[in-house]
């Protein structure tokens, strides 16, 4: 039985005020996107690796794959219209292996998250075999508020969690809820509100990293480069790279 990765490329540049998508930017000493794929490629709980990206992308992500010399990316696949699309587009592509029982667990992580740690990753892997999945989640500082009809009420921040990537799941359930969706033609915002809804995997959230950030907009740029810097240099603990 084997664990798969599944790395979402799908995005543009808009947000970030670049006409190259962003996961193709350049961090440090390479582009954002490497650095994911090096996380997956590098965990020994990983054995493949599966890429999606834009067709319009592909000679990007090709260019990228030749001179990385990952050894687990096996498949490049086309995404969708939507993130939930691409998520979908990167199952149906391993679907065949999960209906033979050949891979049994699934991490789908989004590209624009380049510093995903390797011990994120396994915590994540190890409460989907554990409990059928794992999502990595900060506290949320409050307070936070829902408005309703008849006014704001107040919500218990302290048990809310702003979710991560990467997330993980047994792979027949997911791939099962990701076609069930789709005959209700319904998209998940993530991975775990599609498996939330259309499975019945108990989901666990494991302590995220705030380092793992997701570059959106410009001023993300900022960071991502000082944390490139320190990530490439080593000042991450070899267990957190």
């Amino acid at each position: 039985m084997a664990t798969a990765g599944i790395v979402l490329a799908g995005g543009s540049g808009s947000r970030v005020q670049r006409e190259v998508n962003k996961v193709f930017l350049t961090l440090g000493e390479r582009e954002m996107l490497a650095y994911s794929l090096d996380t997956m490629d590098r965990s020994p709980m990983i054995d493949l690796v599966v890429l999606v990206v834009r067709d319009d992308d592909r000679g990007l992500a090709e260019q990228l794959i030749a001179g990385a010399g990952f050894s687990k990316l096996g498949k490049v696949v086309p995404g969708g219209n939507s993130r939930h699309q691409s998520e979908r587009q990167g199952l149906e592509a391993i679907a065949d292996e999960i209906e033979r029982d050949e891979i049994d667990i699934v991490a789908i992580h989004d590209g624009a998250r380049p510093f995903m740690t390797s011990g994120l990753l396994h915590s994540t892997l190890e409460a989907a075999k554990l409990h059928g999945g794992g999502v990595p989640g900060l506290p949320i500082d409050g307070p936070v508020y829902q408005q309703g009809d008849d006014g704001a009420i107040a919500l218990p921040h302290q048990r809310l969690r702003r979710m991560q990537t990467p997330q993980a799941f047994r792979a027949a359930p997911l791939l099962e809820a990701y076609r069930r969706a789709e005959v209700d033609s319904r998209e998940g915002v993530d991975t775990a509100e599609t498996a939330a809804r259309y499975s019945d995997l108990t989901i666990r959230v494991v302590p995220g990293d705030p380092r793992n950030i997701k570059v959106t907009f410009v001023e993300d740029i900022f960071r991502a480069e000082e944390y490139a810097a320190a990530f490439d240099r080593g000042r991450w603990k070899d267990e957190d790279r």
